[in-house]
């Protein structure tokens, strides 16, 4: 069986995050995913540790199931040869500042000329228009002009982003949604296109409740912590050793948890008798719930929930994530091979075809590891790729950075 996208080519001009995450979705599902580095030490996640035999372990892991081609784009035989290499491919996933590409001579309008069915890919901090376009942006910036720091955190706190790099994550699974699309609609009409995404309307997409509010009714929404935006009880509670989160909110559901708690004089409390007329008395609700609930442990709270069918789950740190019983069992985490770190230990892809599997291949390539297969690929002639080499235009592994 061969994964969705087997005999899609990809080039990725890309570091860090957006692009490289981008590229990495369309490599699991099968893509031919070309990952073009600076010879002068590659994507900057290479540097970023902690790292394992003189390899950087998060490289290894966004990156896997790629190729690596080391070519200095500032030069003139650098950008001759990713020209060269677009002749071959079907998608072009960037992130570098807007305009940057262009001024290369590698922006879309540039390279649909030399592929008019390339579906080039940008990923950007703002956008590829408008007035921050050329501002930097990283993630922390887009969580915070996009709104989800002002909603993240405690009533009255800090100001807290959420845990991950949550804009950059899915401004990459937008990319490659967009990508998917384009070669949909390519197949349709014989054309490729450009795909502009970016890290602040990543951002903003996630506000469904907090647009569905102020668009309503003009209230701006803040932090509430765990809490729903509406809905009670629906957020963490504590227990005698640690948190867990409950979701009792549907007249069913708020039946089995105080059943489930011995808190069934809630029940008869006509202030109670809806989930929106419980949200707006969280104040005296959460407190009364902990009050039972910090008498038992995490695991007797999730079972007496479990067993009356209410949806609930014990706070996990990345631990007991990385060892959890049902993603072993869903066979998720999976091991990619490394010359020089042996096994990598993978999350795997969200995404289960009955029929088609995503890939499970390689950990993140060496530096240039793939550069002369990948240019004989492209049908530069052996002595167009020597002077490359050469030249220090192009580079095949090992580089000193990745034999040190």
């Amino acid at each position: 069986m061969t994964a969705p996208l087997s005999g899609i080519r990809v080039v990725e001009v890309g570091a860090f995050m957006a692009a490289p995450f981008a590229a990495m979705q369309l490599a699991d599902l099968g893509a031919d995913v070309v990952k073009v580095e600076n010879p002068a030490g590659g994507d900057q996640v290479r540097a970023i540790g902690p790292f394992v035999a003189g390899h950087s372990s998060p490289f290894a892991r966004i990156n896997r199931n790629k190729r690596s081609v080391a070519l200095d784009l500032k030069s003139p035989g650098g950008v001759a040869a990713l020209r060269r290499l677009v002749e071959t491919a079907d998608v072009l996933v960037e992130n570098l500042r807007p305009g940057a590409m262009r001024r290369l001579g590698l922006g879309y309008d540039d390279l649909k000329k030399v592929n008019p069915k390339l579906v080039y890919v940008s990923a950007s901090g703002w956008g590829q228009d408008g007035p921050l376009a050329g501002l930097p942006g990283l993630d922390i910036m887009a969580q915070a002009r996009g709104g989800l720091m002002s909603v993240t955190g405690s009533p009255g706190g800090e100001p807290v982003k959420v845990g991950v790099p949550i804009a950059d994550l899915v401004c990459g699974l937008y990319g490659a949604l967009g990508a998917v699309s384009a070669l949909h609609a390519r197949a349709l009409t014989g054309e490729g296109q450009h795909v502009d995404v970016s890290l602040l309307e990543s951002a903003v997409s996630f506000a469904i409740w907090e647009a569905g509010k102020y668009f309503a009714t003009g209230e701006v929404s803040g932090p509430l912590g765990s809490a729903h935006q509406s809905t009670a009880p629906y957020q963490a509670v504590r227990t005698s050793d640690g948190w867990c989160t409950v979701g009792a909110v549907t007249p069913k559901t708020w039946h089995g948890f105080c059943a489930a708690l011995g808190l069934t004089d809630l029940l008869d409390d006509d202030r109670y008798g809806d989930a929106h007329d419980r949200h707006g008395l969280r104040h005296e609700l959460i407190p009364a719930i902990e009050a039972v609930t910090t008498q038992r442990t995490t695991a007797e709270v999730v079972a007496a929930l479990d067993a009356h069918g209410v949806p609930c789950a014990p706070i996990s740190d990345y631990s007991q994530v990385f060892n959890d019983e049902h993603l072993d069992r869903r066979r998720f985490f999976w091991d990619a091979e490394h010359p020089g770190m042996g096994p990598v230990r993978q999350l795997g892809s969200a995404m289960r075809f009955s029929a088609t599997p995503t890939e499970r291949g390689a950990a993140g390539p060496l530096l240039g590891a793939d550069t002369v297969a990948v240019l004989r690929e492209c049908g530069l002639p052996e002595q167009e790729i020597d002077r490359l080499l050469a030249e220090g235009v192009a580079a095949q592994s090992p580089t000193p950075l990745e034999s040190s």
